[in-house]
């Protein structure tokens, strides 16, 4: 006797109801009544054997074999999608939607160039994009909620593949007037007794620049908050004479410090940058399109 399988419609279902956390919300977006959808719930628990949701009158609470089903419905509600778009667009890489993750320390310096490359190259490409910290963006790619992120390591890729765009240099910034300005390189090591502002806990920024220099988290940075929340956040800090930082070369380049009262310095150090890459699901059929947003990237 074969045995029936779940249909995607169900398994769709069941991950809305649990995104909405209730039938009413999760039958709107599915653009179903809600006995519909009640039905459909029913069928897949019926399908599977143990009940997938408790029904209550404070909403709708996961089994604990309700998360299972529905942690393995993403990976296969993205291989589905991943099907469809990859026979519909046949012969024709990036000419439909795409849904691009992008790092806030990377977002405003390299897109404004890339973009317009992006357009006349692959004109039928609908891109979507989302700024986000790093550790969002690649658990959305792991579940197909986004095709792909431009991101900088190293990180965690675990899962994922990844295809390099550049390499890009963290460079030292100072206040306008400060000792260690006087030199063409900074040590890094000169740092470390600074007061040293860096991005706030989730910008991979922050632990890059540590490491590419060998240095230590500061004490007031790590126990007292004493961070930044965005790049042109930072500079400003640094121009006020607050502290120290570093800065990626590819936002010096944008302009990001030529209105702000700082000194940009070259690092005295082995290789102190990260690398920007494209990430991508490991077996996506996006994978060719992922290779080719490198190139353009690459290009700008």
């Amino acid at each position: 006797m074969q045995r029936m399988l779940p249909t995607l419609r169900q398994l769709r279902y069941l991950k809305l109801l649990a995104d909405h956390g209730s039938f009413s919300r999760a039958a709107e977006a599915a653009h179903v009544t809600q006995p519909t959808l009640s039905a459909g719930i029913q069928e897949l628990e019926r399908i599977l054997g143990p009940a997938l949701v408790d029904r209550n009158r404070s909403g709708v609470i996961l089994t604990a074999a309700g998360a299972e089903v529905v942690a393995r419905a993403g990976s296969i509600l993205a291989q589905a999608e991943d099907l469809v778009r990859e026979a519909q667009g046949a012969g024709e890489p990036l000419g439909g939607r795409f849904r691009l993750g992008v790092i806030p320390t990377i977002a405003p310096f390299l897109l404004p160039t890339a973009l317009p490359v992006l357009r006349s190259k692959f004109p039928k490409l609908r891109l979507f994009i989302r700024e986000d910290l790093t550790h969002r963006l690649l658990a959305d790619v792991r579940t197909g909620a986004l095709d792909a992120a431009l991101v900088a390591l190293p990180y965690d890729t675990a899962g994922l593949e990844c295809a390099h765009v550049d390499d890009d240099e963290l460079m030292a910034a100072l206040p306008n007037g400060h000792p260690l300005g006087r030199s063409e390189r900074v040590a890094p090591q000169w740092l470390q007794n600074e007061e040293m502002i860096l991005l706030e806990d989730g910008h991979c920024l922050r632990d890059h620049a540590l490491t590419a220099c060998g240095l230590a988290a500061p004490r007031h940075a790590r126990d007292e908050g004493f961070a930044a929340t965005s790049l042109a956040t930072l500079v400003q800090m640094v121009g006020s004479g607050l502290g120290v930082s570093f800065l990626p070369a590819m936002a010096v380049k944008a302009g990001l410090a030529d209105a702000a009262q700082i000194t940009v310095r070259p690092l005295d150090a082995d290789h102190p940058s990260r690398e920007i890459a494209i990430a991508w699901r490991a077996g996506s059929t996006r994978a060719a399109e992922g290779g080719l947003l490198a190139e353009v990237f690459r290009e700008a």
